[in-house]
């Protein structure tokens, strides 16, 4: 299985890929494990250009949804219209009747739109003046937050948040890096709208199934379990990882596995994955948050306290 090798070859020799492996790689992540993703980081990093280059490479339908305070519920499901020529309702489908939906900057919209992504992200399916309508799969929401603004948002609930598989905070690139963004400015755009499918969308479907069957140890499991009880008796911690946050662990821990194009979980794989796992689940005490511990440090201290399983 090569699909993510490949998809870095084509994104390297396109040059559209500058310091975004990462991202890359934890965005594919999370579709081969059937969840979604909350992509935090300041305007103008390409946060949309990352999840358009990957749907278009695997070659999945992809629409993108901007959150505003006034867009409402049916503008992302959709709506019944009347047609005066058949004198019958019929459905107008939204944006999320797609594979990939890119909800931009999120937490602008009101907490009833936030909601109207509830339903999908957890059963697949939507519900439209009592009718429920079930998604195609792959489905993945990828939705993106800025989180330097203050003013105009509505913080998403912690269990909307908790909604999301993984959350990539994606920044700057290096002055190297930056430099080579300047002198290719002019061919991304083009580059990104060239991109042509690596696979049909039959294989990426056969490959999540694939992924879902990485063999996992016991030992191993008793290893993700003790990293999630122990964020939930760290000082620093109000509320620790949840059951769900040790099953998006697995879920994403085999899928990391996988695109190494293995069969079985290691310790690594779980360390790889731990803080886009864990910390968006983790809500610290406010004294501590004042002194500037964070999330990733606290999972990074969990980390170096918990027994790796020997081979």
């Amino acid at each position: 299985m090569s699909i993510m090798k490949d998809i870095k070859r084509v994104l390297l020799d396109s040059g559209i890929l500058i310091e975004r492996e990462f991202e890359v790689r934890a965005i594919v992540a999370c579709l081969l494990a059937r969840g979604h993703a909350l992509i935090e980081g300041v305007p103008g990093v390409a946060k949309t250009y990352t999840a358009k280059s990957v749907a278009k490479l695997l070659n999945l339908d992809f629409r993108r949804v901007q959150m505003t305070p006034d867009l409402l519920p049916s503008d992302i499901v959709g709506y019944y219209v009347f047609d005066q020529k058949t004198g019958e309702f019929k459905l107008r489908k939204g944006p999320i009747f797609t594979n990939i939906l890119l909800v931009d900057e999120i937490n602008r919209a009101s907490p009833r739109t936030q909601s109207a992504l509830l339903e999908a992200m957890q059963e697949r399916q939507v519900t439209i003046e009592g009718q429920t309508l079930k998604l195609e799969e792959p489905f993945m929401v990828l939705a993106t937050q800025n989180p330097i603004e203050m003013e105009g948002v509505f913080p998403l609930p912690e269990a909307q948040v908790d909604r999301f598989l993984a959350k990539i905070v994606t920044g700057y690139v290096s002055h190297k890096g930056f430099v080579e963004l300047l002198k290719r400015v002019h061919e991304i755009e083009q580059a990104i709208e060239n991109l042509k499918p690596l696979v049909p969308k039959e294989v990426v479907l056969e490959e999540i199934r694939r992924a879902a069957e990485v063999r996992v140890d016991d030992a191993v499991l008793d290893y993700i379990a003790s990293i999630v009880e122990e964020t939930r008796v760290h000082p620093a911690v109000r509320l620790g990882g949840s059951p769900r946050a040790g099953i998006a662990m697995l879920k994403l821990a085999k899928a990391w596995a996988y695109l190494d194009e293995r069969n079985y979980v290691i310790p690594d794989d779980v360390k790889a994955v731990a803080k886009l796992a864990l910390a968006h689940r983790i809500i610290l005490k406010p004294e501590y948050e004042i002194q500037g511990v964070t999330s990733e440090r606290v999972i990074e201290s969990v980390l170096s306290k918990v027994p790796v399983p020997k081979p």
